[in-house]
């Protein structure tokens, strides 16, 4: 695993992305003295702006520690398909833990990225976000009977989409793939541009960004407590860890994994090498790949995941999984040009049955954990914003356990 104290945003990704600073971003900067707020947030990335927004929208007094700059760690990495499908089929779900609670977290899932596409809106953020359906593709032993099951399960739990054979997918979108199934309510964004508009918000409302690097937490007594590298001390009465795929020590779990994957983005396309729609696209295999479009017409191409975490050995790989990735690329979509701006990799964080792990870190009541692994984590970020608003007003509900650090591990 990746070591909390020696990890640095150059060592969660490789390469550049398509997106760029934003002039919003606020700066972090450090303290003079010991101080106090209601909640303290550590990690600047998506998931820290996205729970920092929410409490400073409930009236709450925030300071947000990073010890570099806010969300060019693994965010600035992030492809940012912003599904409610999660990495797990439905059906696979479900034989882990019932019908009943996959079912609901998929429907959470869906609501989730509603709820992003409302709070951008809102917010009037200026982050390339646009409303995308997704097709879902048949790969490898996931053939045409396994996704018109899994079509079948999700009209069950009350999902919208629709099968389609490879007859109806060819005219409808050009994939020469034996069937899919095609999905309303995903979406897809610039991540660094929301990630810094979300911030610029929470600024404004009067949350604190500081520059240092916390050292120490202290959830367990009638208040909690953050001290930074300077020896200065934050106290506060909770504290949220947002800090991404460098877990800390304090919080100890065994089903989460971080991995590496890749990404391309093209230089621009003409109008008929791209897809109808434009759809974010990915294949139900568990190897699979992943694509989407850009504003200014690129094809953002990612996948070829493989299970280390070693940031030296994804630098190594990269220039062959850029070819792996347009070869796969030309495979799926072989009008598309294969001329490239970028090529990049990061670490990509999962968990055993494709959930995050969000909310309290056992033995330590004050100690909040919004962790959004796996495929759809800005997703699951939004979830983790508005569960953990919840708890610090009070709030518990049933659906928590779901995603609770110590819940039921799958078999």
């Amino acid at each position: 695993m990746l070591d909390p104290q020696a990890t640095r945003q150059d060592d969660l990704r490789t390469g550049k992305g398509p997106w760029r600073p934003t002039p919003v971003r606020p700066s972090g900067r450090e303290i003079e003295a010991d101080t106090r707020c209601d909640i303290v947030i550590v990690g600047g990335g998506i998931t820290g702006a996205l729970v920092a927004e929410h409490l400073t929208a409930m009236g709450r007094d925030v300071v947000l520690i990073d010890r570099e700059r806010e969300g060019f760690g693994s965010t600035a990495a992030s492809t940012a398909m912003l599904q409610w499908e999660i990495d797990l089929r439905l059906s696979e779900l479900a034989a882990f833990y019932g019908f009943a609670a996959a079912a609901e977290v998929y429907r959470l899932s869906f609501q989730a990225v509603a709820g992003l596409r409302g709070l951008v809106g809102e917010l009037a953020l200026s982050c390339g976000f646009s409303a995308r359906q997704t097709v879902y593709l048949a790969a490898g032993e996931s053939g045409p009977r396994k996704l018109r099951e899994e079509a079948a399960l999700r009209e069950r739990a009350g999902l919208p989409g629709d099968f389609l054979d490879h007859a109806a997918l060819r005219a409808a979108f050009g994939f020469d793939r034996a069937a899919a199934i095609v999905s309303p309510g995903s979406a897809e964004a610039d991540p660094l541009s929301l990630c810094h508009g979300l911030l610029a918000v929470s600024a404004q409302r009067g949350a604190r960004l500081i520059r240092e690097e916390a050292v120490g937490f202290d959830g367990a007594g009638r208040s909690a407590a953050v001290t930074l590298a300077s020896g200065r001390v934050v106290e506060a009465g909770s504290i949220v860890l947002a800090t991404g795929y460098v877990m800390p020590d304090i919080v100890r779990d065994d089903l989460h994994r971080v991995a590496s994957s890749w990404a391309i983005a093209t230089v621009p396309q003409v109008p008929q090498a791209l897809w109808p729609g434009p759809a974010l696209v990915w294949e139900a295999s568990e190897d699979y790949c992943y694509c989407r479009t850009t504003t200014d017409g690129r094809i953002v191409f990612g996948g070829e995941d493989e299970d280390f975490d070693d940031p030296d050995r994804r630098e190594a790989l990269g220039p062959a999984k850029t070819r792996a990735l347009q070869a796969r690329l030309q495979g799926l979509i072989p009008q598309a040009g294969l001329d490239l701006d970028h090529a990049w990799s990061g670490a990509f964080g999962q968990t055993g049955d494709g959930l995050p792990l969000i909310g309290r870190v056992p033995g330590h009541p004050r100690l909040l954990a919004a962790y959004g692994y796996g495929g759809n984590g800005i997703t699951f970020s939004f979830m983790a914003s508005r569960l953990i608003g919840a708890l610090v007003s009070g709030r518990e509900k049933r659906w928590f356990r779901h995603f609770a650090i110590d819940r039921p591990r799958p078999a």
